[in-house]
């Protein structure tokens, strides 16, 4: 990747006053796992609604976790899961060596609807796992099957947070969508759910839950950017509320499963207009605190306050 993109995306940071960006929807998996995951993607299977999908960081492992600290990343994840029973254990397995060899991600792990699936939750948990990924689209499952419930327990109690896709979108699934992960919810109204893509394209439904549970969060996944916006338009009458829940909106890229460059998924932030406090917050400091992360500067007006500060565009513009 050039220079130039890099030296962007650091701009864009640099420019809001951060000290980085924390990327809470960032992919690493076992290779042999990933080649399957981007073969899917160049074949325009169902799950992806049959669009053309290129791969932009088609990179080794270690040069594209080295691409996101040149970017200015400062904390990512890996967002692994299985897609049948039995695999869930080993790719636990996989990513605590991950975390180990690579102290800036956050270590990840997932969960499957099968016997024991409690056990393995607790022991990653106490094994010091930050962050869970599920994956409903994929995995074909209930979010609110029985199996599960135990372990959503476990998270809750833990305060662990879960980067669950439930969304309809690319494609819809036969458990996808806001019910069944509002039965979860309904149970366990403490579980840290993020909900990845905005919940796309139910992004109003997905917008209630975050309403009405203090504890659900929405990553930026893909949202904004204009390949989304030609699929899934966000509708623009639901932007304030998005402005006032602005404290629980993390960013997240899909990086490095992206068809177009990192940066673009920050301009497409920044062109929303929200103000320069809400995108700091949605850049870094609302992740940073969820994970215990040190958060930038303090700025003036909160994040979700319509008070807060006028975006660079406008500033520079008014400035010249």
């Amino acid at each position: 990747m050039s220079d130039q993109e890099v030296g962007q995306v650091r701009r864009f940071w640099e420019g809001l006053g951060l000290p980085g960006l924390v990327d809470v929807h960032t992919h690493f998996m076992p290779e042999r796992v990933l080649r399957k995951v981007w073969a899917y993607f160049d074949a325009l299977g169902p799950l992806t609604g049959g669009v053309e999908w290129p791969i932009t960081y088609r990179h080794e492992e270690d040069e594209r976790a080295e691409l996101l600290r040149r970017f200015g990343v400062r904390a990512f994840t890996a967002m692994l899961y299985p897609h049948k029973a039995g695999m869930a254990q080993w790719l636990n397995d996989w990513a605590v060596d991950f975390a180990r060899r690579t102290p800036d991600c956050l270590h990840t792990s997932t969960l499957f609807p099968e016997p024991g699936v409690e056990t393995y939750v607790r022991r990653a948990v106490e094994a010091g796992a930050r962050v869970f990924k599920a994956h409903v689209q994929v995995g074909a499952y209930d979010p609110a099957d029985e199996l599960l419930d135990p372990a959503w327990g476990v998270l809750a109690e833990a305060g662990t947070p879960v980067v669950v896709h439930c969304g309809s979108g690319p494609a819809p699934g036969k458990h996808t969508g806001p019910e069944p992960i509002a039965r979860v919810l309904a149970r366990h109204p403490r579980l840290r759910l993020v909900v990845a893509h905005l919940g796309m394209p139910e992004y109003e439904d997905f917008l209630d839950l975050a309403e009405r549970y203090g504890e659900v969060r929405l990553d930026t996944t893909m949202a904004f950017t204009d390949f989304s916006e030609r699929l899934a338009p966000f509708p623009r009458r639901a932007l304030p509320r998005l402005a006032d829940l602005g404290d629980r909106v993390l960013l997240g890229t899909d990086f490095p499963n992206i068809p177009y460059p990192y940066l673009h998924q920050l301009h497409a932030l920044e062109r929303l207009e929200l103000g320069d406090a809400w995108l700091r917050g949605v850049c870094h400091d609302n992740a940073a605190r969820l994970f215990g992360l040190p958060e930038s500067r303090p700025s003036q007006g909160s994040p979700g306050s319509p008070g807060n500060q006028e975006s660079r565009e406008s500033r520079e513009s008014r400035e010249s």
